[in-house]
């Protein structure tokens, strides 16, 4: 019997706002999958800083309007050129899925008029993308997942499941601006939930103290100590103490946090780096004592995102979790975890156009699974 299978092109820009990441992929019927070819496009400074700008509480509904557009725009440029790139044209492509760019998610359920709801919103147009490209397009992922009763995130622990499978008992551990874990284990159904915040506190204390975007390589905080007495400030934080399944973001760890954080902060600010790189560590081994280890013991963390790649994350990391066998990263699975997301999305774009519901209600909180993600034609 001959494998049936689709192209399509995932596509994802997460918290850090840095730009977009692209992959083009072969999808065929029974979810396996070949990676082809893969692009990124970074976000010019001054859309980078209106984005910043909006999702830190301070844009305008003008603001949101346009940029919208102009973020849709900048998908379509970089699924184009991942075309030409990779000597392929639009017809021969079945869908894009995007997952845009998110500027605020509030999953948490407020009240007005008497109507309760969470709330998320991703922005990049479809139809933009679709017009500009000539492929369908499938986005807004998130919305059904939470007007089903879920956080609407995560979603990527339906590409772990398929990726990583479960004959280990894995925590596969996203650091990205936010850090996020998926459970894969025999001893309980898939879930999954974000731990704190990864690199987006390491990030803004290195625009705000170094004039740089990010701690390449964790050279600051290897220059730098821990803070003790601040580490147990910042880690009284409510949020992580809530049960999951919960999802957060820049709408927490802003830049109103973190200038609150600032007043108590050390004076030495390689301290103020070296503190915040093991906090992201430090909640994270919290969350699994809390959430993860109760339900089953882990073998195997895998780690991805920007983080993986900072060296004194990672050992922090170590120092906590003294009882995992192992720690890897995504480069030990021959998988290259900065296209992983993009990835993710297009699986999520596969099963939205064979009707196949994507979402797992113990990662999100949902209260039934659903068809994500909406499509745009040309």
């Amino acid at each position: 019997m001959v494998r049936t299978y689709k192209t399509a092109i995932g596509m994802m820009s997460g918290t850090s706002m840095d730009g977009i990441d692209a992959a083009l992929v072969r999808i065929y019927d029974d979810f396996g999958f070949e990676i082809l070819n893969t692009h990124t496009l970074d976000y010019p400074k001054e859309i980078q800083k209106k984005l910043f700008e909006i999702a830190n509480d301070k844009g305008t509904t003008s603001d949101i309007c346009f940029m919208d557009f102009i973020v849709g725009k900048l998908f379509a440029q970089c699924a184009n050129e991942l075309l030409e790139k990779s000597n392929i044209k639009a017809g021969d492509v079945d869908y894009i899925a995007s997952h845009g760019q998110t500027v605020f998610h509030q999953p948490q359920i407020k009240e007005i008029g008497g109507i309760k709801t969470g709330s998320t919103l991703q922005i990049g147009n479809i139809s933009a993308i679709a017009q500009l490209t000539g492929v369908k397009t499938i986005g807004d992922f998130r919305s059904k997942d939470i007007a089903a009763g879920g956080q609407g995130a995560p979603l990527v622990p339906f590409a772990d499941e398929l990726i990583f499978k479960k004959e280990v008992k894995r925590a596969i551990q996203n650091i990205g601006g936010i850090g996020n874990v998926t459970v894969l284990s025999k001893d309980c159904e898939t879930f999954a939930f974000d731990t704190g915040p990864g690199n987006m506190l390491i990030d803004y204390f290195c625009r705000k103290l170094f004039d740089i975007p990010f701690d390449k390589d964790g050279k600051i905080a290897a220059e730098g100590k821990v803070d003790e007495k601040w580490l147990d400030e910042l880690l009284k934080e409510p949020y992580y103490a809530l049960e999951p399944p919960k999802s957060t973001g820049r709408e927490l760890f802003n830049e109103d946090y973190a200038r609150h954080i600032y007043k108590s902060a050390p004076e030495n600010k390689y301290d103020v780096i070296t503190t915040l790189t093991a906090l992201s560590a430090k909640t994270i081994f919290d969350a699994y004592e809390r959430f993860v280890f109760p339900k089953t013991d882990i073998e195997q963390i895998v780690l991805g995102g920007g983080g993986a790649y900072n060296p004194v994350l990672v050992k922090f990391l170590k120092q906590y979790f003294k009882n995992v066998q192992e720690i890897k990263t995504h480069a030990d699975f021959n998988i290259n975890d900065k296209f992983k997301e993009a990835l993710a999305f297009a699986l999520l774009g596969f099963c939205t156009i064979n009707k196949i519901p994507s979402n797992l209600i113990h990662c999100t909180g949902a209260k039934k699974r659903v068809i994500m993600g909406i499509t745009a034609d040309m």
